[in-house]
């Protein structure tokens, strides 16, 4: 009776480890489309040029969402300083998006289409985007515009 317990409990504890196994590998193999998906708090935005250098999220504020049927929102709020700050995207220090996206995992991109935007002239445009995930969790996208240089690091919720 005791080599039959103790070949149940063997079993019992291999076939747990090789659930985790199995657990374990299809997390570190996720799609980039898969690891995209859920809400993302800004850590950071840089910037080349005159005002180059890292904007900590005690200036800025932003999260990130992609959800799993395709959908994408963005949001950034900066300080009362750049309260007056307008440009392709910002209106009066506010940036804000929505539409839906496509993930290209080979060219490590991913196309916001945008459908809604509180400056106009970004409606109806697809913005691509780099990404890359860090070996800390972090995501990082960059514009895919050869005129555009700055990178938004974001951190998952």
């Amino acid at each position: 009776m005791k080599t039959l317990r103790y070949w149940t409990l063997t079993v019992v504890v291999a076939l747990s480890g090789l659930s985790l196994a199995q657990s374990q590998a299809k997390t570190a193999q996720a799609s980039d489309n898969a690891r995209l998906i859920g809400a993302w708090h800004l850590l950071s935005i840089s910037t080349s040029g005159a005002d180059a250098g890292p904007n900590p999220a005690t200036e800025i504020k932003g999260t990130l969402i992609y959800t799993r049927d395709g959908h994408m929102s963005v949001q950034l709020m900066y300080p009362p300083s750049a309260s007056n700050l307008t440009n392709d995207y910002v209106l009066n220090g506010y940036e804000a998006s929505f539409g839906s996206y496509d993930v290209d995992e080979k060219m490590h991109t991913v196309t916001h289409h945008v459908q809604g935007s509180i400056t106009h002239g970004l409606v109806g445009k697809d913005l691509t985007r780099v990404y890359e995930f860090t070996n800390e969790g972090y995501l990082i996208i960059k514009s895919a515009r050869p005129d555009e240089h700055w990178a938004v690091v974001w951190e998952h919720y």
